[in-house]
């Protein structure tokens, strides 16, 4: 169950980044160092899992969802977290309509071969915006 819990936080964390880091800009720098998760108050860390737990509870239909992510992130290398970290960041800065391309593309290329997936990375690349923004329509990305 322990396991389950670290997931579930660094999951938590991971979603609670720009929280934390508004909450940052209050506190003297001196603040900075927090201990380690063993090393946190009982209190502490129920401030960190309660938007967690109240996420968790409200919606009883995406906890697969969230626990599959929580064992993918845990099952992570330190470089892959990078690496999903960075990619967070792309796409939480990208317009909306760029999403909505990427959201397209990707559930298209899920279920095709790596040649596939490599001859419409090639095909998208030679598409004008105007090619791109029709073929989003032809495939339109299926909601969550």
């Amino acid at each position: 169950m322990n396991k389950t819990r670290l997931c579930l936080a660094t999951c938590l964390l991971l979603a609670s980044g720009s929280l934390l880091a508004t909450g940052q800009d209050k506190q003297p720098a001196a603040d900075a160092q927090l201990p380690a998760w063993e090393q946190l108050s009982t209190d502490q860390r129920e401030l960190l899992v309660a938007p967690l737990r109240e996420r968790w509870n409200a919606n009883p239909t995406e906890r697969a969802r969230m626990y599959g992510h929580a064992e993918r992130w845990h099952s992570m290398t330190p470089e892959q977290r990078k690496h999903a970290r960075r990619g967070l960041r792309h796409w939480e800065h990208m317009d909306p309509e760029r999403r909505a391309e990427m959201k397209a593309l990707f559930q298209a290329m899920k279920p095709m071969s790596p040649e596939q997936r490599k001859e419409l990375r090639k095909r998208w690349h030679a598409m004008t915006p105007e090619q791109r923004r029709q073929w989003v329509e032809a495939n339109p990305p299926r909601p969550r």
